[in-house]
């Protein structure tokens, strides 16, 4: 069985629902806001979808619109339906360790005068409590239409990543504050 990147398994989860053309897939990602938890460029689209027939996970053929321009419409094969559950499988079966490059910041914080760091820290706080505004306004318009439970929980879980996040670097900012002080 082909292993298939996340990126990869994105763009085919797409086509497994359905056929689907390059622009249109395009128009599902931006409805379903999935830049917000995936890393799919509009560019990179047409690149995924290449690598994938080349790895024969789906077809593609031409279909002929009157009065337009034809299209290719991509299709899923069974050998990528069964990729794609693999995938599935495997995503919801084992913890990656998710490396943030504010992790990095932490280890050389020592570099900054305290109040300094806790001016950084400030900002932080704050960027998160805008993502978290975006997050509990996109969950609140999802309230409102008929959303499935599994995308919204693709807004549950980082709002609940979020307010821990928050939540430690409040603690954090209270033990400079008191090593400040010494």
């Amino acid at each position: 069985m082909r292993i298939i990147s996340d990126i990869e398994a994105s763009i085919l989860g797409l086509v497994y629902e359905g056929s689907h053309y390059g622009y249109e897939l395009e128009k599902i990602i931006e409805e379903r806001l999935m830049r917000s938890w995936t890393e799919i460029g509009f560019s990179s689209i047409y690149y995924v979808l290449k690598k994938l027939e080349d790895k024969e996970l789906i077809e593609s053929k031409i279909e002929l619109v009157e009065g337009s321009p034809s299209r290719r419409v991509y299709v899923i094969t069974e050998n990528g339906k069964k990729a794609m559950r693999a995938k599935v499988k495997s995503l919801l079966s084992n913890y990656k360790k998710a490396v943030s490059p504010f992790d990095l910041g932490v280890s050389n914080i020592w570099l900054l005068k305290p109040e300094e760091a806790l001016e950084c820290l400030k900002l932080y706080v704050k960027s998160i409590n805008e993502h978290i505004a975006y997050l509990e306004d996109s969950l609140h318009r999802m309230d409102k239409s008929e959303t499935p439970y599994f995308v919204k929980a693709l807004f549950t879980r980082p709002l609940a990543h979020l307010k821990t996040e928050k939540s430690w670097v409040e603690q954090f900012s209270k033990e400079i504050e008191k090593q400040g002080g010494n």
